[in-house]
This record gives structure tokens, sequence and C-alpha cells, in this order.
């Protein structure tokens, strides 16, 4: 197996490409090479796309392309022309991000959200996925520089993909948590309160001037007021919690007012338990997200409860 190309040259690759997309220089064999080049790379369609919106904002490749023919090139020569519209186009690429052009082009995000209900699997540029549990959002944005994602709702699952060269980091408000790899989830409990739960690798939470590494099987509470708390969690407990990607719902020991209040992210009929103490019933199994039904039926034969049917609810009772 060949080495992996660099971001760098990913991005040299994909500026190469946009140039002779913009100026319509593809054969048929060419469209297979560049077909075949992001088929080879996760990196690469993002690489190209960030290209191309380069191009937009500079002009066109074609347009810079002529005005440095005119200069450095005789007829029949137009690939020395392209290189160095290459080379001169990073060049301005990078005078434009001094400026802030190219910055707010290529900071402005990509927003991805879901619905009550709803489980998506986003893929992203560099090989690294976003999971997104019901009634969630996220902002991606990536550049040659950094990675970075905002979650601003709901709960969000990562899987890292490394790359030394640019730092994958995740924003939930002020509070910055950086990773190299492994996986973890961020989950926005209310306006006060987050959650980081570590699967595996290790993670650098960056909070109010300082920082503190959190390694695999432990979850970081982040409070409003700026505090952390950092508690060790059992591995299969950090796999339970992610029952939810697979759209299932696990319980071990959790009450049964703690199991209502999870269905009801998802949507459908509000679980009611009007007795207080058998609301606080623990509750154990693996149940279907999208069926507060059945697993009131399941609940309320395990505790020796009924099931009332009513309007938009399901009540237990004794």
């Amino acid at each position: 197996m060949g080495e992996q190309s660099t971001s760098q040259q990913i991005d040299d690759q994909a500026a190469a490409w946009a140039a002779r997309r913009d100026r319509d220089a593809l054969s048929a064999t060419d469209r297979a090479a560049l077909d075949a080049w992001i088929a080879g790379d996760p990196r690469a369609a993002g690489a190209l796309l960030r290209a191309e919106a380069f191009l937009l904002e500079i002009g066109s490749a074609g347009a810079l392309g002529a005005g440095f023919e005119a200069r450095d090139h005789s007829p029949g020569q137009a690939e020395p022309s392209r290189r160095r519209f290459l080379v001169l186009g990073g060049a301005a690429a990078a005078s434009l991000a001094a400026g802030g052009v190219l910055t707010s082009l290529m900071w402005a995000g990509e927003a991805h959200a879901t619905g009550v209900g709803e489980i998506r699997l986003v893929p992203l540029a560099d090989g690294s996925t976003l999971t997104l549990n019901t009634d969630s959002r996220a902002v991606v944005r990536f550049n040659s520089l950094r990675r970075e994602i905002l979650v601003t709702r709901g709960e969000a699952y990562f899987s890292v993909a490394r790359d030394p060269e640019r730092p994958f980091v995740v924003k939930i408000d002020d509070r910055a948590i950086r990773a190299d790899g492994g996986a973890f989830t961020v989950h926005r409990l209310d306006a006060s309160r987050s959650e980081v739960t570590v699967q595996t690798g290790a993670l650098r939470l960056e909070m109010n001037g300082a920082s503190q590494v959190v390694g695999a099987n432990a979850r970081v509470t982040l409070e409003k007021d700026g505090g952390a708390r950092v508690t060790p969690v059992a591995g299969h407990d950090v796999d339970r919690g992610l029952a939810w990607r697979e759209g299932k719902l696990a319980f071990e020991g959790e009450t049964l007012a703690e199991a209502a209040a999870q269905f009801a992210r998802y949507g459908g009929p509000r679980i009611v338990i009007p007795d207080p103490a058998l609301a606080s019933e623990p509750i154990t199994g693996l149940f279907a997200a999208n069926d507060p039904a059945g697993f009131t039926r399941a609940a309320a034969l395990a505790l020796g409860a009924s099931v009332e049917p009513r309007r938009e609810a399901l009540v237990i009772v004794r």
C-alpha cells in the first residue's frame, strides 16, 4: 500500500483539478481519473469543493489564467501556465486569508440537523464521521489548517480520523474539545449543562485558559458556570449509552420516569406515570426508540401495572 498523501498534497491536487474543471479541459479519460482520485481518499471531495469555492471568490481559473498566459507562455503551452496559476493562486489564497476574505468563505460552515425521531450519519470530508441523534444540530467548519465542529443542540457522536496537520476541535459554547483520534459523544442536556463521554482514545478539554486530558471510559459534565466534573464510566455503560445509533434505548436500572423522559425525545405519545412510587421503579431492557407503546406494555407487564391509552398519552397505572 502506497504512502498516504498529506493534507497539503491533497489540497494541491484539488487546486489542479479545480482549475482544469473551470477551463472545461477534462477529457473522458481525465474525468475517469478525477473520479478515481475522489474515490481514493475521503479528504479529496471536500478539498475539491474548497478549491472550487476559492475560484468562485477570486474570479475564475480561466480569467486568471488568461492574464498569466499573456506574460509567461507561448501558444500551445497551457500546462506551464496552469502550474503558474496554481503557484500564484496559492499566494493569492494566502493573501486573501490574511485579509479575511478566504477565511470567511471557508469558515462559514455547513449545518447538519435532525428532526424529532430522526438519526443521521454524516460522513465528513477528512474521513471522520458525525452521527446526530434526535432533534440535534451541528455546524461543520473545515479548512486547510483546522477541523472544527460546533454542537448547538442535542447529541452528536464523533469518530475521528487522525490528521496530525489539522486538529479536530468540537466546541460547546466557550469550551473546546480537541481530539487526535478515537470516538466520543457530546450531549447538550439543557441550557445549563452538557456532557462529553469518551468511548476510545483521549481528549483534551480546553476551558477557562486551562486544559485537561480525559481518557477512554470517562464522562465530563460541563456546567454553565464553567465548572467541569470527570467521572469514570464502565465500558459496557458507554456502549449502552450509544444504543441510540441503532435506533434503540437501553436501560439498566434507570427509573421508569427517566426512561419515559428518554422516549419523549423521540416523539410519539407521551408516557405518563401519575404514581410517584411507580415512576421510581427501575427498568432494564433494550427497546426501539420509536415505539413508546411497546415499551409501556413491556414495562407495565414487568411491574404489575397496566396501560391506559388516552389522547396523545400512554398512562401507566397500578
